[in-house]
């Protein structure tokens, strides 16, 4: 992983596996209306959800161990 850029392969994996299939809509998208709807109920849709929303959890524990790094308290 480039030390300079640790968020490229979480931002690619989160824009490809993250919202693939993209068309009529982001099949992340498609998972979470699901549970707001109360549609959600096969094991299958809880390992759609994981695979699909793993890339994005990474990105945000990425950036989120970026900003924490650059915090002026760490001085």
């Amino acid at each position: 992983m480039n030390p300079k850029k640790p968020w490229i392969y979480p931002l690619l994996a989160s824009l490809t596996l993250g919202l693939a299939p993209f068309t009529p809509e982001p099949h992340i998208w498609k998972q979470l209306a699901a549970i707001w709807h109360g549609t959600f109920h096969e094991w299958i849709d809880w390992f759609d959800l994981v695979l699909h929303g793993f890339p994005w959890i990474w990105l945000t524990a990425v950036v989120m161990r970026m900003l924490i790094n650059k915090s002026p308290d760490k001085l």
